[in-house]
């Protein structure tokens, strides 16, 4: 596992989830044949796909051997991956052709401008991108807390950062506790430890959250391995 401001990414075995949905753009390939579902019922098998925003999917059939990336919907290379809606197996399989038949690899999405260009945003939305995740571990982080730190009221706060970060305040909060929780995790914390020191009020809110994000539990978290690059299988 690979982990970045923004960004995750998971290589090894993927097995069955149950119906989920997450804040962030997915791409999943691999080199065999895998099982992926909509909400409806639909399936489709495939070697790759692109998974929109907030989308409920769930893996039908699981690959020995795969790659899933998450990006932050505010990334610079998301509107690249979902150009349009899909909330269907077939669009998340068309998008997905980039990568099972194209030139495109999964590390250059990787490598690539994950970071968005933050220079134009609002001052208030970028000090409040940088305190935020010293402030998970103190449990809840409330905008209205953050707006003072900002110096902005509470209502344009909220406005600024769902129109430029692309995700309302408290699902982009959800998401920094997940990904902290499971860097926690994989780095040997217990559940319960990994919960706290993400700001989750106990081991069975992680696990909640974990269920609706990944539709798995957070204990398969506990078998990665943290690592520092990221190149194509």
């Amino acid at each position: 596992m690979l982990l970045r401001p923004g960004l995750m990414v998971l290589t090894g075995a993927i097995g069955t989830t149950a119906l989920h949905a997450h804040h962030t753009v997915q791409i999943m390939k691999s080199e065999s044949a895998f099982c992926i579902g909509d909400e409806h019922g639909v399936t489709a098998s495939c070697q790759a796909v692109v998974i929109p925003p907030n989308t409920s999917h769930r893996v039908v059939e699981g690959a020995a051997s795969a790659t899933l990336i998450h990006l932050a919907p505010e990334a610079a290379v998301a509107p690249i991956l979902c150009p349009e809606p899909a909330d269907a197996v077939d669009g998340w399989v068309r998008h997905g052709a980039m990568f099972s038949s194209g030139p495109i690899g999964m590390a250059a999405i990787v490598s690539g401008a994950v970071e968005p260009d933050r220079s134009a945003w609002h001052p208030a939305v970028r000090r409040s991108l940088a305190d935020l995740p010293g402030l998970l571990a103190d449990g809840p982080v409330r905008l209205s807390e953050l707006a003072r730190r900002v110096q902005l009221s509470e209502s344009p706060l909220a406005h600024l950062f769902s129109a430029e970060v692309g995700l309302p305040f408290r699902a982009y909060v959800r998401w920094l506790r997940m990904q902290h929780a499971v860097r926690l995790f994989a780095a040997g914390r217990t559940l319960t430890e990994a919960a706290h020191g993400a700001g989750f009020a106990d081991s069975a809110h992680l696990n909640r959250v974990c269920h609706s994000m990944f539709g798995a539990a957070p204990s398969q978290f506990g078998q990665l391995r943290l690592v520092d690059e990221f190149g194509d299988p």
